[in-house]
Formats: structure tokens, sequence, C-alpha cells
């Protein structure tokens, strides 16, 4: 699919209804697999490729009886029902994912992002669920399979308010289930007064899961092409502020890029991937960072 073809499908009327947000990542998704070779999976009932330690929570019927009667020990037999992650999406609900460049905003690009996303973990047997999240207020959606899960899914992505800011003070637990194996993908445009965010993405990383942090920005935010006196507003807070865009564009740019450096170094440190998105960009990467997260799951 052309990026043309795929700018064509982001339209307001189209993305804010379950119905075409589901069209378009059914498109986005077929177009991206279309170029890759699906990969080789071992089934229920089919040769299993190995065997693994019991684990609390597993499916006692997945217990290879003869194995504990040999070793005494408790083994599970790797199967496609083994193969299978659950994936949570943490969406920011803040004020500042409104900020709208062209004919999209950030919250309407998430909103194609993590459906395209959860459509790719459906393709993959896999459970998606979903939070959104802002100091006023948190809804949960936890895991689930199915077909009418995912419109569900939809439904409450684009049910969400956006208001406030991200919360200051926000326990882990309330965001996953740290006993369980899980894919998380954390989108945000990072907007933060005291490392509130980074300090709560940091605690989601177990050794049971992967978490990848999915950082939005404007064309203009990034390249600062504004010309002439420009007030700017922050739309969590209501302040404003009146530059000139010459004399302020250097300092800005460079304030920028050492802030995403030091973010991106922080966030590999502690083993969480980074990817900046433009409102530009094709989501196609982001299945690609999907698929390549999963693997190493396992």
């Amino acid at each position: 699919m052309s990026k043309d073809d795929y700018k064509s499908l982001l339209k307001h009327e189209v993305i804010n209804r379950v119905s075409g947000l589901s069209l378009i990542s059914r498109v986005i998704v077929d177009g991206y697999l279309s170029g890759l070779n699906k990969s080789r999976r071992v089934g229920a009932g089919l040769e299993f490729s190995q065997y693994r330690g019991y684990e609390p929570g597993d499916d006692l019927r997945l217990l290879d009886w003869k194995m504990l009667a040999r070793s005494g020990r408790y083994y599970i037999k790797q199967s496609e029902i083994d193969t299978h992650i659950s994936v949570r999406f943490i969406v920011d609900a803040s004020l500042s994912m409104l900020h709208k460049e062209g004919d999209i905003s950030k919250m309407e690009y998430a909103n194609v992002l993590v459906a395209s996303l959860a459509h790719l973990a459906q393709t993959q047997g896999d459970a998606v669920g979903l939070l959104t999240v802002n100091n006023q207020k948190l809804e949960a959606l936890q895991p689930a399979i199915g077909k009418q899960h995912f419109n569900r899914f939809l439904y409450q992505l684009l049910q969400l308010k956006n208001q406030g800011s991200w919360p200051m003070q926000l326990a882990s637990e309330k965001l996953h289930n740290r006993s369980h194996k899980e894919l998380i993908f954390f989108i945000t445009d990072l907007y933060e007064n005291d490392e509130e965010i980074i300090t709560m993405i940091k605690q989601l990383k177990t050794a049971r899961n992967e978490v990848a942090v999915l950082h939005l920005l404007g064309k203009s935010e990034l390249e600062f092409d504004y010309k002439g006196q420009v007030i700017f507003e922050d739309l969590e807070s209501g302040a404003k502020v009146k530059v000139n865009a010459k004399d302020a564009k250097t300092t800005y740019l460079q304030a920028l890029e050492q802030s995403m450096k030091t973010t991106k170094e922080a966030l590999l440190a502690s083993g969480i991937d980074y990817e900046l998105f433009s409102l530009e960009d094709h989501i196609g990467e982001a299945l690609h960072l999907f698929l390549k997260k999963r693997s190493s799951i396992f």
C-alpha cells in the first residue's frame, strides 16, 4: 500500500467509528503481512518443540504426567497455546494528546496505531487488553481474544475522554499483572512535569514481559517549522507563551534533541524499547516492532 493510499484512509469521520477503525486496521495489517512469510508455529496436537517447567497459573491439563512420573517434576509441553501472549496497550489520555497537525491529532493517530497493532496481535492468536490513563480517570479492559472482544476494544478506545494530565503518582500494579507474561505498548507524547511518565514506564518492566514505548510527536513539534510571532498554549495547564519563532528555533531543537536522547538512553538501560513516531510516519514500522518484541518473549 502506497503512502498516499495509506494517508487517504486517515479521515476523521472514518477513524472515529468502530467500523471505520476496524477497516483501517485490517487494511494496514493485511498490506503489511502480504510482504512477509508466515512463521511456522507449533500447534496443539502437533509435535511439540520443547518442555518447560510448570509455572503458577498454567493450565493443569497441559501437564505431562509421564514426565512427572519419571522425574518427579512438573513439566508443560510447549505448544501453540503456549506461544500465545497477552498484549496490553497503555494509552496516554491526557489533554496534550489532542494536539493536531494537518488533518489528524495525536490521539487519532494513536487510535489507528493501537487498532492496527491489536489487529495484528489477534492474527497471532494473542489476547489484547487496553488501559487509558489520565489524572482524572483510568479505564481498563482486560486482555481477551475474539472478534466480539476486539470490537469492544475499539469501542472503548474511541470512547476515551482526553482530560487533565498524566497522574503524578500511580501504582504500577494498576497497569499490568506482574505475574503474567505480557507485551506492553505504552503510547504517549511524553509530556510530563517531573518524570512521572518515565518513572511509571520503568516500573512496568519485569523479567517476564517486554515493554515498548511509542513516542508520538507532530512534524511541527519535531522541526519547529513556525514563522513570525507565535503563541503556544499548554493544553494541559492552559498556560500561554509568546515567542519569536526564528529566535526560539535553535534553542528549542537543541533542548528537544537532548530530551529525547536522555529519555531513550534511560529506557534502553532498563531493557525498554523506545520508538519515535511522527504523525507523518507509516504505521507499518510499529507492526515490525510488534513482531520483533513478541519473538523476544519466547
